[in-house]
């Protein structure tokens, strides 16, 4: 098999979704094993457990989370050493020095931080790579998983930060969604469309700050006309803090991010 995947929660299961459209070499493997063959029969790839993945697949996402790294990996170390496939991990905080160090060292690693949204090929995947990692491999890797959006290369040193923002920043903006869908419902608009219409007008907004490449702030400068009501919207979004609160999310989870590193 060419990639395997051992831990098939949100992220994982999100990444072998969107991997799945560009091979079906694929093998999945989790403590769930239900859920495992579950997800593998919807994809139409394959199952087995940890020691299978090692044994036949080239290349391995850990999907799992960082508290178990250290264990999982040392109960297959012996095997990873033997035949020494490239280690993709997704796990935050945890190196890709640590993730050698777990594994009995001397091992390929791509270090990811991908968001959910790549199960929807609207994901952001930052990734960087240890020496051990031939370039022509990484740029394989980076061409099979593009249908799961924006991937970017990210100094290592970089990854946390930024993993804060893309990483985690799907459940933040998921809040504000939540929260502008709930003022509309506040002014009479029903549920169902209030959810589609914020989500709709967020979707709308990123794509604008993509595509014209224009400032934010120039954005939404052009929005507001003069004693209009966006500006004052802005203004009761300023009154709540809503711009310190969205920093101190990011450097909440910075601090986190930390934290499982260590």
């Amino acid at each position: 098999m060419k990639y395997g995947f051992i831990g098939c929660g949100n992220m994982g299961g999100a990444l072998a979704t969107a991997l799945a459209l560009t091979t079906k070499d694929i093998m999945l493997a989790d403590h769930n094993t239900a859920k495992a063959k579950a997800l593998a029969d919807t994809l139409g790839v394959t199952s087995g457990n940890n020691e299978d993945i090692v044994n036949q697949c080239e290349r391995i996402f850990l999907g799992v989370k960082p508290q178990i790294m250290p264990d999982m990996l040392s109960g297959i170390a012996p095997l990873l050493q033997s035949k020494k496939p490239l280690l993709i991990t997704m796990a935050a905080g945890l190196t890709t020095k640590r993730i050698e160090n777990l594994a009995g060292g001397h091992m390929p690693v791509i270090r990811i931080m991908p968001n959910t949204p790549v199960a929807v090929g609207k994901g952001t995947v930052l990734y960087t790579a240890n020496d051990k990692v031939d370039a022509e491999v990484l740029s394989d890797f980076v061409t099979d998983m593009e249908p799961a959006g924006i991937l970017d290369a990210c100094p290592e040193h970089l990854i946390d930060a930024a993993c804060s923002l893309s990483g985690c920043g799907p459940a933040f903006m998921y809040q504000f969604i939540e929260a502008l869908a709930d003022g509309a419902v506040a002014c009479g608009l029903p549920r169902d469309k209030a959810v589609r219409y914020a989500a709709a007008t967020m979707a709308g907004a990123a794509e604008m700050v993509l595509t014209t490449c224009k400032h934010p702030a120039q954005l939404k400068d052009e929005v507001c006309s003069p004693g209009g009501s966006t500006i004052r919207g802005v203004a009761a979004l300023e009154d709540g803090g809503l711009r310190a609160a969205a920093m101190s999310a990011v450097r909440a989870a910075y601090d986190r991010n930390i934290e499982l590193g260590k």
